[in-house]
Parts: C-alpha cells; sequence; structure tokens
C-alpha cells in the first residue's frame, strides 16, 4: 500500500514539475504514472551505482555534485520513457530539484496518514 502512494505522489511532484519547468513536457497522465515508476527503478539501482562511482568527487564538491547527478538521470528517464521531452540538462537539473522537494513535501502528507 505504501509502495502504491509513493508512486502517486512521485506522478503527481513528476505532473507538476511538467506544468512548472519550461523544457519539461508530459505527453499523458499514463506516461506520468511511467516516469514515476522509470525513475523509481533507477534511483533504487543506478543512482547508488553512479554515487558511490563518483564518490571522491561528492567529497570535495561536499555532496553538491549529487545534484547534478539526479538531473543527469532525470534527463536520462526522458531519453527511455517516450512522451517524456526535457530540452536540456538545465531543465533537467531544476526539474529534479522541484521535483525533490514537491515529492518531500507531499509524502509528508501521505506519512502523517498512515
Amino acid at each position: 500500500m505504501y509502495f502504491l502512494a509513493r508512486w502517486l505522489v512521485n506522478a503527481l511532484a513528476i505532473s507538476i514539475v511538467a506544468h512548472i519547468v519550461k523544457g519539461i513536457e508530459v505527453s499523458s497522465t499514463p506516461i506520468v504514472l511511467v516516469i514515476a515508476l522509470v525513475l523509481g527503478i533507477i534511483n533504487a539501482f543506478l543512482r547508488p551505482l553512479i554515487i558511490l562511482i563518483t564518490l571522491p568527487i561528492n567529497i570535495l564538491t561536499l555532496g553538491l555534485f549529487t545534484l547534478f547527478i539526479n538531473g543527469a538521470l532525470f534527463y536520462l528517464v526522458s531519453k527511455i520513457v517516450k512522451g517524456f521531452v526535457i530540452t536540456g540538462f538545465w531543465p533537467a537539473f531544476w526539474g529534479y530539484i522541484l521535483f525533490s522537494i514537491i515529492s518531500f513535501l507531499l509524502s509528508l502528507l501521505i506519512t502523517e496518514g498512515f
């Protein structure tokens, strides 16, 4: 049940980001659900590996390089999912930061409900 709620929260956050950030477009609601699923899978499996590989750079930048990794993974999802378009790295970078904030705030509402 929590997985489903988290998935829907992320889908809602992606939908909000697509309306706010110029350069991020989503073609339909089912695509938003697919984006949330693919992003969750990439964040679960690929992101920890990339963070481990780039650990020296992360240490030197005091963790700020992680923001660029997150933006790059968000951009990668746009290349995997048809119907999800990000026009460049910077919309992906700012879009993922906004996605993280919105997702965090919505998750606070959900955890209080459980």
